[in-house]
């Protein structure tokens, strides 16, 4: 079956994590994606861990479904042949900081005159223009400019790093979505654009109700651990056994849970009549609902929790989230073979398409592994 994105040709000069997850997305899609790789050392993430046989485990999750081919960019002859990739491309994607493509001759400007259909995505820290362009970024910076780590963690402790890469990964999502609406739009107009994603402003656009309640009514939010701002009981509890989530975050959910507690007159107590009057005693709340938890494991009381259908779930880790049935069946790890590495299993897709399925057809690539394949190309013409 025909793919999304067949017959889409990008031009993959990024590096790392966001620019490689945003052209995996497009891979994955059916676009022929061609990353451009320094000659001999490659995209960095070639040595970074873990490693399986020798492979890095990073590069083959990002960069799985790709070509490699290596160029230096200064080279005359290898610029002439890129040039002749850029005529067939439909996008190309870079994550360099602002003014380096320019500088190698290959800004969007340039590059248009030579496909005025081109879609020219560039990914960097604080974006394309800005005070703040020229500065160098990774994730955590972005996480600390951008909000998020000013309120991740506990009261009285210091500003804490998501455990995920949310700057990489978010403007890596909108980026693969800022191509998408392009291709679209050169669909039904034929015309390219720029599209210009900034790491901080990714993470700024996660904050949700947090900028809001910093716009509405001047609070600015602090570091609350994992409860909510506004509903409770909403957050981690302690149980007999291990540790516990609830989340309700209205009346229904919270009688459903007092229900289940055997604590039904909680629901005329007026601390915890609404769900504004449970967040601001919520602290209270919490001890009565872990004094209840003392007499179940984790398990156990996440199963009466949401047999009563209330939101609720055991912390798993990694290896358990791994090998669970719910990643299993949606098809969430995937075993692939891989020339060097073996068998190895790498994170899937998330999103399902009934008619046009995701297909991850091969491994990440060897370095260079296509450069004959282009030079053919090249000498063909």
């Amino acid at each position: 079956m025909k793919q999304p994105l067949e017959g889409i040709k990008v031009i993959d000069f990024s590096r790392v994590l966001a620019g490689p997850y945003c052209t995996m997305l497009l891979a994955d899609m059916g676009a022929e994606v061609i990353k451009i790789e320094r000659p001999e050392f490659g995209d960095d993430t070639r040595h970074f861990g873990p490693f399986q046989n020798g492979e890095s485990g990073y590069f083959m999750f990002l960069n799985r479904g790709k070509k490699s081919i290596e160029m230096n960019l200064k080279d005359p002859s290898d610029y002439e042949n890129l040039m002749e990739l850029i005529k067939e491309a439909d996008v190309i994607v870079e994550n360099f900081r602002p003014g380096v493509m320019e500088g190698l001759g290959l800004n969007y400007e340039t590059l248009k005159e030579v496909n005025k259909g081109i879609i020219y995505c560039s990914i960097s820290g604080f974006g394309q223009y800005g005070p703040l362009k020229k500065r160098p970024a990774y994730d955590l910076v972005a996480q600390a400019m951008g909000g998020i780590a000013s309120i991740t963690g506990h009261p009285n402790n210091p500003p804490t790093r998501s455990g995920a890469s949310l700057g990489d990964m978010s403007a890596a999502l909108y980026a693969a979505y800022g191509v998408m609406v392009a291709l679209f739009h050169r669909e039904r107009t034929g015309v390219g654009q720029t599209i210009d994603v900034a790491m901080v402003d990714s993470i700024f656009s996660l904050l949700e109700h947090n900028v809001m309640r910093y716009t509405s009514e001047g609070t600015i939010p602090e570091r609350i651990g994992s409860r909510h701002p506004i509903s409770a009981p909403f957050d981690v509890y302690e149980s007999k056994e291990g540790y516990v989530v609830i989340a309700t975050a209205n009346d229904s959910l919270f009688a459903r849970l007092c229900k289940v507690m055997d604590k039904e007159e909680l629901l005329k107590d007026v601390r915890f009549a609404t769900d504004i009057e449970r967040g601001k005693n919520e602290s209270e709340l919490k001890v009565i609902i872990e004094e209840w938890l003392q007499g179940y494991t984790a398990e156990e009381a996440v199963e009466l929790i949401n047999n009563a259908g209330v939101p609720s779930s055991t912390i798993l880790n990694i290896a358990e989230i791994s090998e669970s049935d719910h990643v299993k069946e949606r098809e969430m790890l995937l075993e692939m073979e891989h020339p060097v590495a073996g068998k190895t299993r790498i994170p899937g897709n998330p999103v399902k398409l009934s008619k046009t399925p995701v297909q991850i057809t091969s491994p990440s690539p060897a370095l260079g592994e296509h450069n004959d394949m282009m030079q053919q190309k090249f000498k063909a013409k």
